[in-house]
């Protein structure tokens, strides 16, 4: 693994219905991510926000889902990338709300393919026909793989970005009807909710490193709302059940010990629905453990 990390913020709030994910960049700084990191050795070069439009000076855009500038944002990020790699860095990527992985994936997938490990609460599987709301945050994964609006399959190149066989989902638990088909069909590997309830979390993390032997380098996508609410209040889109503070950092800790982490999205973080910033202290800590942090 590289020792040095680039911070990139992106912080979108175009591709979801509640305000307030845009505030997600600024709260992981003032929780102090960059000194995490320089404390477990790291050199940390932060390069600020991407420009992001407020969706009130772009209201033309609203009956698209703000198509015009989430094409924009998520090109910026795919290249913000590609800087990042080809300076030796490691790009950690702050959004914002999850339509940023359709720019931030492609960006790093650009030198040699990837291998993912999402991990949300919801399916990110949506197309703009099957999905209710049309909410651009709810179709990430479907457009890395191929699937959707194709100015934005077509970000960092003609073909699709992802394969099923390069992604692992983690902490699901929130399907719509037309989703939990679609991911069934889909080829992808899935571990619910439930299958880290009977199976536990060690095992899911070795297995799903397993799945992705073929490839040497790990993006991690963490949305917060992976996590159970009580330990991130601050999610965008909160949903009961999910991933407890020690099943995540459980699974930060074994993606570490395989030394593959090439990048990383963090998304989704509110810091208006928070309570004293703990979903963005709680971020930041396991930040540091996919960067190594351990407990002797």
């Amino acid at each position: 693994m590289h020792k040095k990390i680039q911070i990139i913020g992106v912080p979108i709030d175009l591709g979801q219905s509640h305000r307030g994910v845009d505030l997600g960049p600024g709260a992981l700084r003032y929780a102090g991510l960059a000194a995490r990191l320089e404390k477990l050795g790291f050199e940390v070069y932060d390069s600020g926000n991407l420009p992001v439009p407020v969706r009130e000076s772009v209201a033309d855009e609203r009956e698209d889902r703000y198509l015009p500038s989430i094409i924009k944002v998520c090109q910026a990020a795919c290249e913000a990338g590609q800087q990042a790699l080809q300076k030796e860095r490691i790009p950690v990527f702050l959004g914002g709300d999850h339509s940023i992985a359709i720019g931030t994936v492609a960006g790093v997938a650009s030198s040699e393919p990837v291998g993912v490990i999402w991990i949300d609460a919801h399916g990110d599987f949506h197309t703009e026909e099957s999905s209710p709301s049309k909410n651009i945050h709810g179709m990430p994964l479907a457009i890395l793989l191929g699937h959707g609006y194709p100015e934005l399959v077509a970000i960092g190149g003609p073909q699709a970005t992802l394969q099923p066989q390069d992604v692992v989902m983690i902490g699901v638990r929130d399907l719509d009807t037309g989703e939990r088909q679609r991911l069934r069909e889909s080829g992808m590997t899935v571990y619910t909710m439930r299958d880290v309830d009977e199976r536990g979390m060690g095992a899911i993390a070795a297995e799903a490193l397993v799945k992705l032997r073929h490839k040497s380098r790990l993006h991690v996508s963490l949305d917060i709302d992976s996590l159970d609410p009580q330990a991130s209040p601050g999610a965008g889109t909160l949903v009961p059940g999910g991933l407890t503070y020690r099943e995540a950092q459980l699974l930060m800790e074994i993606i570490a010990d395989s030394r593959r982490l090439g990048s990383l999205d963090i998304v989704e973080i509110n810091p208006i629905l928070d309570n004293r910033n703990k979903t963005a202290e709680t971020a930041v800590e396991l930040t540091a453990s996919l960067f190594g942090k351990s407990i002797i």
